[in-house]
């Protein structure tokens, strides 16, 4: 079932592990927001604000058309133009900005259809240098696949492909991604914790223990590339960016 607040707060953990050339893993506690993008009015606070000056907040020009139109719209008109039926509720989870700054490596839509289930899910990664690719995921059994077109990391080449596992029913949501090269399994990172409906309490209490969320992100990794670099993983200069901004993915092959 769909939440019935207008949106969640979830206090988590993300984990990433690369198998090859060396075994390499990290697990960071994080938090993020899961916004209910028809209800949007209704998630404004003191603690937290759209398009507002707040501790914690959500700016719409981050997202989608990056315009600051209605992101609600704007992805119905993707689902749309993709023939996608996905005509229930539209959950968007994301890192917020904090007191101003944020940085995400990946935000997700969850498109679901009047009966609650997931059928598409809108993934939107961000490189640390400055661009942005948005892969739209046909779901079948809580589960999708893409090829990769967005070069994320020196330390992977921009080719092989991502396979996603979402769980969002519940008070544990997790999202899990394998990516793949030619040679099999190459990274595991997964995303879970656990959810409560978002409250100036519960958005204060994140703030004080993760004050510096986006920052983190983004220190945590070049920290991480440096110690892969220590370890002698080799480096793939990024490509010209070359890919559309949006591209359709078919359900995973079964």
């Amino acid at each position: 079932m769909t939440p019935a607040a207008p949106a969640q707060l979830v206090r988590a953990r993300v984990m990433h592990a690369r198998l090859r050339p060396v075994f390499h893993r990290f697990v960071y506690p994080v938090f993020y927001v899961r916004l209910n993008l028809g209800r949007l009015d209704e998630c404004q606070s003191r603690w937290f604000g759209i398009d507002r000056r707040r501790p914690l907040s959500l700016r719409t020009r981050d997202y989608g058309p990056r315009d600051g139109s209605s992101l609600e719209h704007w992805m119905r008109a993707q689902l749309a133009a993709h023939g996608i039926a996905a005509d229930g509720e539209i959950w968007l989870q994301t890192f917020p900005r904090v007191f101003g700054y944020m940085f995400n490596p990946v935000s997700f839509w969850h498109c679901h259809d009047t009966a609650g289930r997931l059928r598409a899910v809108l993934a939107e990664v961000n490189n640390t240098f400055g661009e942005t690719h948005r892969y739209l995921l046909r779901v079948a059994d809580q589960q999708a696949a893409c090829a990769k077109l967005l070069h994320v990391s020196p330390f992977c080449a921009t080719a092989g492909g991502y396979r996603f596992r979402f769980r969002l029913d519940g008070p544990r949501p997790r999202t899990a991604i394998d990516y793949h090269d030619d040679q099999g399994l190459l990274i595991r990172t997964t995303l879970s914790g656990r959810a409560r409906a978002m409250s100036d309490g519960a958005l204060a209490a994140a703030l004080l223990r993760y004050p510096l969320l986006g920052l983190g992100v983004v220190l945590r990794i070049h920290w991480q590339a440096l110690r892969l670099w220590c370890k002698g993983v080799p480096w793939f200069r990024k490509p010209p960016r070359s890919a559309p901004h949006l591209t359709a993915h078919e359900e995973p092959s079964r």
